[in-house]
């Protein structure tokens, strides 16, 4: 790369990318900027079962799920779990990418010794507070305090160490405690930040979008092939809670946000939006069409129809994606597999925090290599 020029560098990111979450597109997104394309490996079911654990995904969803991701330009599936030369080479990549985190085979191997060791490695930052450990964590608890403003993740990592009879200060460094801060810069990081062109055909839809998934990027695919511009309306989280009931939702509105902002489809957020889609916020985004899914549309408080307006103006319309995925169902196969998931997440956190230990005696940094026991 001749004087900063970025014009040629092709970059490899690869991972499990289960249950993705805007710590995956926020890495990816940083790996996308040292670099004009960006190539990304997903390990298939048997690998990551192998080395980590059962995924919450099957790697078809997977696959998918990263594809929707706006910054990235090629997906390859089933990778191999150790990312070698070999693979750089087959696809063309100057170098791979990964957030500051270890991650481990199950013999205990950095997966990235071999790039790292031929200095074809470069590490981005790891978005704090949020991890697949956690949000699977969070509905094994069915806690809410990830949608209580102001609460430490530490709090819901320690009550699931303790119930799982564990030491609670045993908790990973990278995935076992921390908080999401929600900004401003990051915010306008995920937004592409462009209004609508004169004439585009403006599309609205709304709901909680809560731990983003093959449903609702389906959804999101056809909305899109209406028109050309569409904003996606969030709702606030007791807005969410009421209509969802339990604990829901899993993810707060600012974690929401970034997962919805993070979507090809997407081209803008409204932060909050009203229950009840009325004249004044269609006339504001001059809305064209209204879009639902074939899915119960709730009622509010009052009993009203939310999409009364829109269909007295007729501009709605209700489509099936043809994906009948909701985030009712993957709350159920968490829940089916409880202990198969808390043996995961107990084993994750113990081998992350070993290998911090080690770490700290010898003085290694994350981008060094690494090797268990």
């Amino acid at each position: 790369m001749e004087n900063g020029d970025k014009q040629d560098i092709r970059v490899w990111c690869d991972g499990c990318y289960d249950m993705v979450h805007f710590g995956h597109a926020n890495s990816l997104r940083q790996a996308k900027a040292l670099g004009k394309t960006l190539i990304v490996g997903v390990h298939n079911d048997e690998e990551i079962t192998k080395h980590k654990g059962p995924p919450v995904f099957t790697q078809e969803e997977r696959y998918k799920m990263v594809k929707g991701i706006k910054w990235v330009d090629e997906v390859v599936e089933g990778v191999p779990y150790v990312t070698n030369l070999e693979t750089l080479d087959k696809y063309g990549c100057d170098f791979c990418c990964h957030g500051d985190d270890i991650t481990m085979t199950a013999d205990g191997v950095d997966t990235y010794h071999l790039v790292k060791a031929a200095g074809r490695y470069k590490e981005v930052q790891r978005t704090a507070g949020v991890s697949t450990t956690d949000l699977v964590g969070r509905m094994l608890l069915l806690t809410r305090q990830h949608f209580r403003r102001g609460q430490f993740e530490y709090d819901v990592a320690k009550e699931h160490s303790s119930t799982m009879g564990q030491d609670s200060s045993a908790q990973s460094p990278w995935t076992g405690c921390s908080q999401f801060l929600p900004t401003t810069q990051k915010i306008i990081q995920f937004s592409d930040g462009k209004p609508p062109k004169p004439g585009d055909k403006i599309i609205y839809v709304s709901g909680a979008f809560d731990l983003f998934h093959v449903g609702h990027l389906d959804f999101l695919e056809k909305a899109r092939q209406h028109g050309d511009y569409l904003i996606v309306g969030l709702h606030t989280d007791p807005v969410v809670n009421q209509y969802q009931g339990s604990n829901y939702p899993i993810m707060n509105l600012h974690e929401r946000v970034l997962s919805v902002l993070a979507c090809k489809y997407v081209s803008e957020v409204v932060i909050g939006a009203p229950y009840i889609v009325n004249k004044d916020l269609m006339d504001h985004f001059k809305v064209d069409l209204v879009i639902h899914g074939n899915t119960r549309i709730a009622t509010d408080e009052s009993g009203a129809d939310p999409f009364a307006v829109p269909k007295k103006l007729e501009k709605f319309k209700i489509i099936d994606s043809g994906n009948d995925m909701t985030t009712k169902k993957i709350v159920e196969r968490i829940i089916s597999n409880r202990l198969n998931y808390e043996q995961r997440n107990i084993n994750k956190e113990k081998k992350e925090l070993k290998v911090w230990e080690f770490m700290k005696q010898n003085g290694l940094k994350t981008n060094e290599i690494v090797v268990g026991d």
